[in-house]
């Protein structure tokens, strides 16, 4: 029986590589399809977290994670040996940046020296983790193809962006469009019909070159004009303008404007990591991406604009920002998610810390964060007693969850980066807004 065929029959033995925020969402699209799904990580706490019915994961839904484990179309496993037995592998594993903010594409290197041993006769391989273009097609074919199997025929090789948004109520992965593209026309052809079982609509491409940079595309145009809106902010601030006026009006033509809003700094798993990539990419192309630099400078200098807001509030209040009680409010990298991978807060405590302020934060959906490996456990209950002993208040998310009006009736300086606090008040600095 073909590919396809087993594809098209739900025989197919499906397994996906890294059971994190992309790659367990996925594999639950696949269980909701009618597949069997065989899940791989090498993180143990991970695997021992799902044997005992533990969900990580926000927006998997506990009871289809936990009925789809029990009945067996579900199984999370670090062995990577079971992989002879699958027919589809979906490669989801962190790409980070080093610290010199240069691609780390250790662990897919990692995962396909593991797959290289295992890669049968018909088997689809498809990358899902964000890369450089070319990644494909330089690093993993040559590797593959080392066994002496021939791509196309024996076996089929693509890449398919991940375009998970944690949070979103709206799209998920069946609704969001697939992007795939794959090494051969047969690749992109079995590729394509693996997704079409899971999503509404699957655009394929030509190349996995044109799919890894249609990623890139994606975030690079969000980096950037994010950091519009950011540098935009502190124009408005100078100029004695409200930014967040501004943008709302500017949104109201129905063409040739997209809304983009500013904040402390861009967070998440995407955004701040994947124009990284392709400036990377083009350098050793002798080639300066300019709008990209410019922008990442403008986003990653957007925590220390923070820590100048609050040493001007406290000034007015002719205090000093060493020994200052300062509270965070909102330590996710964004609103209604648990999700704390770059977010700019870790950054702006740890600015707080250098110069010398007494942190507390409070975020109902992030009990605890690591910084400078230090665990500290967030602020639980928020009373006015305890609100009337800090100095200052500073908003960095605004989950819905907060009750942002007892907050300000309670507090004696807040700075608000995410425009939560909508009164006028002399005690309420906000992001973009000209005071």
């Amino acid at each position: 029986m073909s590919l396809i065929n087993k594809i098209e029959n739900r025989n197919a033995n499906i397994g996906v590589i890294g059971l994190g925020y992309v790659g367990l969402p996925l594999s639950m699209e696949f269980v909701r399809a009618g597949f069997n799904v065989t899940g791989i990580d090498i993180d143990s706490k991970k695997i021992e977290s799902l044997k005992n019915n533990n969900n990580y994961i926000q927006d998997v839904k506990d009871q289809e994670l936990f009925e789809a484990i029990k009945k067996g179309k579900f199984i999370a496993t670090s062995d990577f040996s079971v992989l002879k037995n699958l027919d589809t592998i979906s490669i989801c594993v962190p790409t980070p940046l080093n610290k010199q903010k240069d691609p780390d594409i250790s662990y897919i290197n990692n995962v396909i020296k593991k797959l290289r041993n295992f890669i049968h006769q018909d088997m689809l391989i498809i990358l899902e983790s964000t890369t450089y273009p070319g990644t494909t097609r330089e690093l993993i074919l040559p590797e593959l193809e080392s066994i002496g199997l021939n791509v196309g025929t024996d076996f089929f090789l693509c890449f398919s962006p991940e375009r998970i948004d944690p949070g979103n109520k709206e799209f998920g992965t069946s609704n969001t469009p697939k992007v795939i593209g794959g090494i051969t026309q047969h690749c992109i052809i079995n590729g394509a019909a693996l997704y079409k079982t899971i999503v509404d609509k699957v655009v394929s491409v030509s190349s996995p070159e044109s799919a890894e940079m249609v990623k890139l595309l994606e975030n690079t145009f969000r980096a950037i004009n994010i950091g519009l809106a950011n540098e935009m902010a502190i124009m408005c601030e100078k100029l004695g303008v409200d930014v967040w006026e501004v943008i709302e009006a500017a949104s109201t033509k129905p063409f040739g404007f997209m809304k983009f809003s500013p904040g402390p700094g861009l967070g998440g798993h995407c955004i701040p990591i994947d124009p990284h990539y392709l400036s990377w990419k083009l350098r050793a192309l002798d080639y300066d991406a300019r709008f990209i630099q410019l922008a990442g400078e403008i986003n990653t200098s957007m925590p220390n604009h923070v820590i100048h807001l609050i040493i001007k509030g406290l000034n007015k209040k002719q205090k000093s920002i060493k020994g200052s009680k300062i509270l965070v409010v909102g330590v996710s990298y964004k609103k209604n998610v648990n999700d704390v991978r770059e977010s700019p807060a870790l950054d702006v405590i740890n600015l707080l810390n250098n110069n010398g302020a007494l942190i507390y934060y409070h975020d109902p959906l992030v009990p605890s964060i690591q910084i400078n490996d230090e665990k500290i456990d967030g602020q639980k209950d928020i009373t006015s007693v305890f609100l009337s002993s800090i100095d200052a208040v500073v908003i960095l998310t605004d989950h819905d969850c907060i009750d942002f009006n007892f907050i300000a009736k309670n507090s004696s300086l807040i700075i608000d980066t995410r425009n939560i606090i909508k009164n006028k008040n002399a005690n309420i600095i906000k992001l973009g807004v000209g005071n």
